[in-house]
């Protein structure tokens, strides 16, 4: 099992401007928790190390905020079993709200409360629903590790006087360090080892002050050695199925129900761009996302979101998965966001170009670009060698050197 890696990832040594790499014997340790068997395992690992360690847990979208009615209890359920390791892990948990929480549960003095509801709403929710209102797809999640649980959460935590706190986490990713030649060390953002579960594009927006705060012990084990682990530690959600979902809203199957509750139905047509004949009416569009089958119901085929057009509410499909209206050849994308923010790769000025990796979208194997920026702008392109997979306005676009994590942006048009 490559759980030495832990220790590698831990390890004491110093970088040469004289600050620690990793957090030293009696640092403050936080562990930011789910409920998962991720987490839960990061939270064990660290135990055993000689940290000051507690645990953050953050609360999500529940169904009974919205409807006042006695279910939707979904974050609770985390909640129980957040609380149950940190008690077996004798570790104090913090609880994090979102959301205006009107059912507020007890806490005991093991247990206490952090509101970063204003900077939720202002910094993650409101623009996010300003794009999905204009058709655009964002993704909620990547914004919210770099403002609130990279940003805010972390600017909350006490310093102590044997220095700052650092923040851990269960997502799969490496961070290294790289010496440079004005004689500084900084941290890099590395896939995970375990190509499947690599969650480096979640983590692609962080900055490099919050990065050198963070540690990551998962990022060279495999999900079964992270299971082994937890059944190693008796940890009572060793066996517990992986939720996959939206940082607020919890499991993805009642997204649009969610959406629904902020946005009101705007009917439209949904057109076959091949025939121009409507085939079926949206209530939103942004309900549907470029690139996903368009789920129509009759259809004598499948169809698949080829576009949108807001000035007119319309939604394009198209028969068939390999149809070359799906196909995108280059992003634009403005305001891009550099983890070494004064040390972009110098290449992106030239006429070639920087030859790199891009990724819009979690789990899609990276594929092979060239990173331009345009002149008097500072905005991005990025030319696709071949044509790549659909891609849409508001997604997140990260760009990687192999597997090094350079930075990401906002898709702002394709093409």
């Amino acid at each position: 099992m490559r759980v030495r890696h832990l220790t590698k990832s831990l390890s004491r040594w110093a970088s040469s401007n004289g600050r620690p790499h990793n957090p030293q014997k009696g640092d403050k340790v936080v562990v930011g928790m789910s409920g998962g068997v991720d987490s839960s395992v990061t939270a064990a690992l660290l135990a055993e190390k000689d940290f000051d360690l507690s645990a953050v847990f953050m609360r999500n979208w529940d169904t009974r905020d919205e409807t006042g009615q006695d279910r939707g209890c979904e974050w609770e359920k985390d909640w129980e079993d957040v609380q149950r390791v940190c008690r077996k892990l004798d570790i104090p948990c913090q609880l994090v709200s979102l959301f205006s929480p009107s059912h507020k549960p007890a806490l005991d003095s093991f247990f206490d409360q952090i509101d970063l509801t204003k900077e939720f709403w202002n910094n993650v929710f409101q623009p996010a629903l300003h794009l999905w209102e204009t058709g655009a797809t964002p993704n909620p999640d990547v914004w919210c590790n770099r403002e609130i649980k990279f940003g805010a959460l972390l600017n909350q935590l006490p310093v102590t006087s044997s220095g700052e706190t650092w923040l851990a986490t269960g997502h799969y990713a490496r961070k290294m360090w790289a010496d440079t030649s004005e004689g500084l060390s900084r941290p890099q953002l590395f896939c995970a080892v375990n190509s499947h579960k690599d969650q480096s594009y979640y983590l692609s927006s962080i900055s490099e002050s919050s990065l050198r705060r963070t540690i990551f012990p998962l990022g060279y084990l495999e999900k079964p050695e992270v299971r082994e682990l937890a059944k190693k530690y008796e940890l009572h959600n060793a066996d517990r199925d992986e939720s996959m979902g939206i940082c607020f809203v919890g499991q993805k199957s009642r997204f649009n129900q969610f959406l629904g509750s902020y946005l009101p139905p705007k009917p439209g047509p949904i057109v076959n761009k091949t025939t121009g004949k409507v085939v079926a009416q949206h209530n939103g569009i942004w309900s549907y996302t470029i690139g996903e089958g368009a789920r129509l119901a009759g259809a004598p085929e499948r169809l698949f979101v080829s576009g949108k057009d807001p000035a007119t509410n319309t939604i394009y499909v198209v028969p068939g998965t390999h149809n070359p209206m799906l196909n995108c050849h280059s992003l634009h994308v403005p305001k891009f966001h550099w983890i070494w923010k004064d040390s972009p790769p110098p290449e992106i000025d030239s006429a070639d170009g920087f030859r790199a990796f891009v990724r819009h979208r979690y789990r899609m194997a990276s594929e092979v670009c060239r990173v331009y920026r345009l002149p008097d702008s500072g905005h991005i392109r990025i030319d696709f060698d071949k044509a790549g997979k659909s891609a849409s306005p508001g997604q997140v676009a990260a760009v990687y050197d192999g597997s090094w994590c350079l930075g990401c942006g906002i898709i702002e048009r394709t093409s």
